[in-house]
């Protein structure tokens, strides 16, 4: 079934048109890749499908009472809100129901309505539709949601009473994030949901996004990612858009043999076009000099079919990108770093703890670990910002060190870019904007201010200055962040020939891929050092992992003290230990054999399934089961407190 229908849609910024014709469908379980350059309006796209902005010609349609997630920005109400509170945003109606269900629980509970059997049958049929509706919205397994999506994105739940104002941008992307997850909408609009995670947590969305039921739509450059939870892709490109049935790697096949076609139909209608130009003109001279108004004629009607023809437009087979030559202007020495037994601490808290490892010239070598595991602190070790508090560390002869920060602020946010860059690279003006023009910010870009640039903008500056100061060392610290996908590209073909040596943190997978030969990952403050890429590495640790003993299974905090005291605190389950005698009690024990009937069931049609090979079939019961025992568990639990 059709969820979203969008048919020529127009929209302007001002009085610059920003999509001119976008077309195309989304349907119940969709699994859509939203990919453009930067400024190509997806972003403008995601905003009119959320409703959050009004499409100016053509028809949006959406599904009535279609639940959709999507949050383009953080909302100010949030700054004020606990973690907990956001992250239970969506519950919001259910959590109103379940104050109501304590509300009764504790009316009922009183000895003058225990006496009067009316007033308390009353009660208990008011309470019974309230927790039909609490069951039916999925209140019982709010918590463990709640939970299981902050231990994926690797939320502290020990922060759960902190206000959310107060977290670091990262912090606040994840828990915004989570809070959309959590809803479990019909239609999820996520715009470059991978920022701020890292490895552990992409690969955890991954999973979550391949078993979620609902459609989504997915703005992301993580060319990886897409491959992993995509199955379409539209492209918005000149404001157009153009569906193709095909993850991110079979879109640019498609792509390519659709230009390839186009390319074909426009030389051929261009001959036609040529051909009929020439025809009228021989025609009108015909007229001319036989004095024949027949000519005429046919030469205008001819005319008017030229006019009436659908023009092809030429296609772009090559699009300009930023041009990343990056040519050391000196050789260093063949050992380039080399450094043993260090450590780094700050306090009481160990970061970097006996760490060795070497880089020999014209090595590529991609750096990992989580967040928070002392990737940026070792690249600080190197660059001589921080000093190691142990061990030994040595820089090579003639080592020039180039170094692009993951975030750099900008001193003067209304310097604008044609200032900033002529004044670090002392250019003169018509210099610095033929070597701009290079790094795609033509014209009037070059007079931007620095504060109002995009960070794929911000990424493409610097790097264009750190190219020019021709180092032969590169230390990168997520180079492809915010970079457009042509961006990326033309990055990686730079660095592929760049003759130096490369360091460089990412969670860029495909980018590993294409770079890395030896993969550096950071584990428990030391370096563990693998040979190849990405796949290399991630099937070696696969395997060392199957080899090692299981660590001791962990349980988020469910059995810890504190986090328990939290969830009683808010739980309808755990608030209130008496609630209306005996006859609360007796439906509690219906529901109960209710359930386990319906797991008995649903065991039973899983032995058949199981022999069936209907894999989406037996995932669906699986889901349903667990459902089914996590509301089980939760009345059972209710039932005990009861009896106790």
């Amino acid at each position: 079934m059709i969820i979203v229908q969008v048919q020529n849609v127009k929209k302007y910024h001002a009085a610059n048109l920003v999509l001119e014709n976008i077309s195309f469908q989304l349907k119940e379980g969709s699994k859509v890749a939203l990919i453009g350059r930067n400024g190509s309006g997806k972003s403008t796209l995601l905003r009119l499908i959320a409703g959050h902005d009004r499409v100016d010609e053509g028809i949006l349609t959406i599904r009535k009472g279609l639940g959709i997630g999507y949050l383009p920005q953080i909302p100010a109400e949030f700054e004020s809100l606990t973690v907990y509170e956001v992250l239970a945003f969506g519950y919001r109606e259910l959590q109103a129901i379940r104050r109501e269900m304590t509300e009764l629980e504790k009316v009922m509970s009183s000895p003058e309505i225990a006496e009067s059997s009316g007033k308390l049958d009353r009660l208990l049929e008011d309470y019974a539709k309230l927790q039909e509706k609490f069951e039916q919205g999925g209140g019982y397994e709010m918590e463990t949601n709640i939970d299981q999506i902050a231990a994926g994105l690797q939320i502290d739940r020990n922060q759960d009473s902190r206000f959310f104002g107060s977290l670091s941008g990262g912090e606040k992307t994840r828990i915004v994030l989570a809070s959309q997850l959590v809803m479990r909408p019909e239609l999820l609009l996520l715009d470059e949901p991978t920022n701020h995670l890292d490895l552990k947590g992409i690969e955890w969305l991954e999973q979550f996004l391949n078993r979620y039921a609902g459609a989504y739509v997915i703005v992301s450059h993580d060319r990886y990612f897409l491959d992993a939870v995509t199955t379409e892709t539209i492209e918005v490109e000149d404001g157009e858009s153009h569906l193709y049935l095909a993850s991110y790697s079979g879109y640019l096949k498609e792509k390519e043999e659709r230009l390839l076609r186009q390319f074909a139909q426009y030389q051929e209608q261009q001959k036609v076009i040529k051909k009929m130009k020439e025809t009228i003109r021989q025609l009108e001279e015909w007229g001319r000099n036989g004095d024949n108004e027949k000519f005429f004629k046919r030469a205008a009607a001819m005319r008017r079919a030229l006019e009436r023809m659908e023009k092809i437009k030429r296609p772009v087979l090559e699009r300009k990108a930023a041009e990343f030559e990056l040519t050391p202007l000196d050789r260093s020495a063949r050992r380039v770093i080399e450094f043993s037994g260090v450590r780094k601490q700050y306090g009481d808290r160990v970061i970097l703890d006996e760490a060795e490892g070497s880089l020999l010239y014209g090595e590529k070598v991609a750096l990992l670990g989580d967040n928070g595991a002392g990737k940026t602190t070792l690249l600080k070790l190197l660059l001589g910002a921080e000093g190691p508090d142990g061990g030994e560390l040595a820089i090579g002869s003639r080592v020039d060190i180039g170094y692009l920060a993951q975030q750099e602020a900008i001193a003067n946010p209304k310097q604008t870019v044609l200032d900033y860059f002529r004044i670090e690279d002392g250019l003169e003006d018509g210099e610095a904007r033929n070597v701009l023009a290079h790094y795609l910010f033509y014209g009037n870009d070059v007079f931007k201010p620095l504060g109002s640039l995009s960070g794929g903008e911000w990424s493409r500056l610097r790097l264009a200055l750190l190219v020019r100061r021709k180092p032969n060392l590169l230390l990168l610290d997520e180079p492809t962040n915010h970079l457009d996908i042509d961006s990326r590209e033309a990055l990686e073909e730079a660095l592929e020939e760049f003759p130096g040596t490369i360091l460089a943190i990412s969670h860029d997978r495909y980018f590993m891929n294409r770079l890395a030969k030896r993969i550096w990952e950071l584990e428990q403050g030391r370096i563990v050092s693998y040979l190849g890429d990405y796949n290399d590495y991630k099937a070696k640790r696969n395997e060392r992992a199957l080899q090692e003993p299981s660590p001791p299974i962990k349980d988020s905090g469910r059995n810890q003290p504190a986090a328990e005291e939290r969830r009683q605190a808010r739980a309808v389950d755990q608030e209130g230990r008496n609630k209306g005698g005996e006859q609360l009690h007796e439906l509690l024990e219906r529901e109960i054999a209710e359930l386990e009937q319906q797991l008995k069931e649903l065991d039973s049609e899983l032995m058949i399934q199981s022999d069936s090979g209907d894999t989406e079939l037996l995932e669906r019961s699986w889901r349903e089961r667990e459902a089914l025992e996590a509301t089980l568990s939760d009345k059972m639990e209710k039932w005990m407190e009861l009896s106790s």
